[in-house]
């Protein structure tokens, strides 16, 4: 058994009884600056041991979402209705989808971008399988030509006041207009405005009414709204409540809607709008946008291939003059890609400023023009290249190792046409993508780098003392020897 005397022999740090050292201030001063100097760097060290280190490198794009990537984005437009504002979606392989309803969802917005009532359900369009009489057959001008001095004075007089918005350039207006001369004398026949008065059959000509029709939002042609009289004109600010016609358009079946539509209103007209509404619910009409603007919301999945996603006003039964159509919008958000959970985002939030902040550059932008002849059939493009980005963490679980997005750049243009205006984003997909890797630091190198701040610090301060200690003996040697 080893002895205790033997066993000291091996120590390395002999130590020197207190009472043969002595204390001092210069010591005690480099003491305190040692001790500060190790925690500043000790701080240092930890900073670094905890910040991320990441390598990036540029590969072929072999993501996990394959094929597909997904559009999210939020757009309101203030001058462009939600009864025709049309999502569309092309690539360059010819897939071709209009009009996308089903992820997508629309509300009523005034020129300020606050919205004007509750989600916009547009509802199935009925197919059009009678649209108009033979325009050979003689018609007579029975429908009331409105105006915008006496369109109020009409509205306010009659129980239902049925308008048919049309121009004359417009090939579905001069379709509709025998069967619409022809409807509107068999009602007035029927229900003859000066001794019953409960329907009225009229016709606004937007080419000479321009201002009537920009209030009543009129923005295809022809486009026949039916106004009722009743309480909700104390409850909207004096507006009557209004729904947009899209049944057949040949006379047998305006007379039926016209017959319906009065059916339920009794002579003396007090029944209350609520009730008509309740009484008249038909699928070929559907509520009408209170206001001229859409804030249009949802997300779309296309092929990772360069294609366009184009809002505009679309309808197969209605002209649209293009002077007319302002496509003015502002982005509250655009992106690609699905969205993270929250669980990701706090799990893996450390990493996100490494993903470049890119993900949503079109957010806050507005393109706004202003409605006037130099600014008419504006289109406005957006280019958009896009380009996946990876983050591959090593500190958690499969699940959430892989924070993907993607980035993007995009620039902007107007465009003068002579189509109808529309918004386009032409997006193009990089064929590859950024990988960024998370470096792991070494526990080891840590506590390695710890041991030698300590250390060094405690020898360099032990140098200098001795130094600073050995100098001030010296000095006073000295200046004893000058007093001898």
């Amino acid at each position: 058994m080893i002895s205790t005397s033997k066993l000291k022999s091996v120590d390395f740090y002999r130590k020197i009884p207190r009472d043969l050292t002595e204390a001092s201030l210069s010591g005690a001063g480099l003491s305190i600056v040692a001790a500060l100097s190790i925690m500043f760097l000790f701080g240092m060290e930890l900073n670094d041991y905890l910040t991320v280190s990441t390598t990036t490198s540029i590969v072929v794009d072999k993501s996990r979402d394959g094929e597909f990537m997904r559009i999210d984005f939020n757009i309101s437009f203030p001058a462009l209705s939600c009864e025709f504002a049309s999502v569309d979606v092309s690539d360059i392989l010819g897939t071709n989808r209009l009009n996308i309803t089903k992820t997508i969802r629309k509300f009523s917005i005034d020129p300020n971008l606050k919205p004007t009532g509750s989600e916009f359900h547009a509802g199935p369009i009925p197919i059009l399988n009678n649209h108009g009489d033979e325009i050979e057959e003689e018609y007579g001008e029975d429908s009331v030509r409105l105006t915008g001095r006496t369109f109020d004075h009409y509205s306010h007089q009659h129980a239902i006041l049925v308008v048919n918005f049309y121009a004359p350039w417009c090939y579905w207006s001069n379709r509709l207009r025998p069967s619409w001369e022809k409807a509107s004398k068999i009602i007035r026949e029927r229900y003859e405005p000066e001794v019953d008065g409960r329907i009225l059959m009229a016709k606004v000509d937007c080419t000479e009414e321009v201002e009537l029709c920009r209030r009543k939002h009129i923005q295809a042609y022809p486009s026949i709204r039916i106004y009722r009289k009743g309480s909700d004109i104390r409850e909207n600010h004096g507006h009557h409540d209004h729904e947009s016609y899209y049944g057949d358009r040949d006379t047998e079946s305006l007379v039926a809607a016209m017959e319906t539509l009065v059916a339920p209103v009794p002579m003396e007209s007090t029944l209350s709008s609520k009730d008509q509404s309740n009484s008249t619910a038909d699928s070929a009409k559907r509520p009408a946008p209170k206001s001229g603007g859409c804030r249009i919301e949802g997300f779309v999945r296309v092929k990772k291939v360069p294609g366009n996603l184009v809002i505009s006003a679309h309808s197969g039964a209605h002209s649209f003059d293009p002077s007319q159509i302002n496509v003015s919008h502002y982005i509250s958000h655009f992106s690609f890609g699905k969205k993270l959970s929250a669980r990701t985002l706090s799990e893996l939030k450390r990493l996100i400023p490494y993903l470049g902040g890119s993900h949503d550059r079109l957010a806050g932008q507005s393109y706004m023009t202003s409605h006037d002849d130099t600014n008419a059939n504006v289109t406005i493009e957006h280019y958009v290249q896009v380009v996946k980005t990876e983050v591959i963490s090593s500190r958690y679980s499969q699940e959430h190792k892989l924070l993907e997005e993607y980035e993007y750049t995009a620039h902007s243009s107007l465009v003068h046409s002579l189509y109808i205006p529309a918004v386009k984003f032409h997006y193009e997909p990089a064929p590859m993508q950024v990988l960024v890797t998370e470096v792991p630091k070494s526990l080891s190198h840590f506590v390695t780098n710890l041991c030698a701040i300590i250390g060094g610090v405690f020898t360099v301060a032990g140098i200098l003392d001795s130094i600073l200690h050995n100098t001030i003996r010296l000095m006073k040697k000295v200046e004893l020897g000058k007093h001898i």
